[in-house]
């Protein structure tokens, strides 16, 4: 049954299918890029806090206190799966409606990028039963599936029909500009989540760091789940033909005090360039001066 959501109604069923995972003790080397699970004293003195990356500098205090191990919580182990008849990975000659695979190497750099442990799936399923099958045998090494689709949406249902016999999944329509539906719920005998994302490379992006991202990092412990975001003043007039909210790429200057809306929203060079998403309700007027919510986009530089 599809379900209409409001996006902070969506971020709350989605938190509520995740928590931190189980903390363990790890040596030092190890436990680097995992987020600490617990305070460290030396002494009476707390010297590192809970939820924090374990970083260079973390090793280094843990080590001067005499600490061979650290309490964390490890990074979450994400499945990234793209599904449909037509997708072709790339290297290969496409005809017809197929089309490149873009989705599975985009996303799993990007779960790296938040702090997760990406594990991209190389075939790709082009019926329910297929994907299906990939699907349980990945439940085995996955906190987390995130599953796109093709970029018109065409693969949707094959997706949703692969998952229900798996477990509870949601069908859901997003109240969000050109987000198209989503799927989610839990999966196989440990109540795997799973999230399915639109097929479009453009907003699949978008929903990773909108949608994905909080979850990721909630697994993970940390103290910051969500982009940051900055009011800024718009530097031109944009014109949106905007009949709902939705997220546009732009680009913040330098102090984050003003941005610039992208004219061209459905191009890679775009994204490339975007730091951060300026959020846009219905019936702005986007006129030059305005004050904006812009969600800063997280860059390794």
């Amino acid at each position: 049954m599809l379900e209409r959501m409001r996006v902070d109604e969506f971020l709350t069923a989605l938190l509520s299918i995740v928590q931190p995972l189980a903390p363990i003790d790890l040596p030092l080397l190890d436990a680097h890029g995992a987020t600490l699970a617990e305070d460290i004293f030396a002494g009476e003195r707390l010297v590192l806090k809970a939820g924090s990356p374990i970083r260079s500098t973390t090793i280094g205090m843990a080590a001067s206190i005499g600490r061979g191990q650290l309490p964390t919580r490890p990074q979450p182990r994400v499945v990234v799966i793209s599904a449909g008849p037509d997708l072709v990975e790339p290297g290969n000659l496409i005809s017809g409606t197929q089309e490149f695979e873009t989705n599975s190497w985009q996303l799993t750099t990007i779960v790296r990028e938040i702090g997760g442990v990406g594990f991209r799936v190389h075939s790709i399923p082009d019926d329910e039963e297929e994907l299906k099958d990939i699907v349980e045998d990945q439940l085995v090494r996955a906190d987390l599936i995130v599953i796109s689709g093709e970029r018109h949406d065409d693969s949707f249902d094959l997706i949703t029909k692969a998952l229900s016999p798996l477990g509870e999944i949601k069908v859901v329509d997003l109240d969000l500009e050109n987000a198209g539906r989503f799927n989610f719920g839990a999966i196989g005998p440990d109540k795997t989540p799973v999230i399915t994302l639109p097929g479009d490379p453009i907003f699949a992006y978008i929903a990773m760091q909108l949608f994905v991202r909080p979850m990721i990092r909630t697994m993970l412990g940390a103290r910051e789940i969500y982009c940051p975001s900055v009011k800024a003043r718009l530097e031109k007039d944009f014109q949106t033909g905007t009949t709902g909210r939705k997220y546009l790429l732009g680009q913040l200057n330098e102090d984050n005090s003003s941005v610039n809306i992208f004219t061209e929203q459905e191009d890679f060079v775009s994204l490339a360039l975007a730091n951060c998403l300026v959020s846009v309700n219905e019936g702005d007027s986007l006129k030059a001066g305005d004050s904006l919510t812009s969600v800063i986009l997280p860059r390794i530089k």
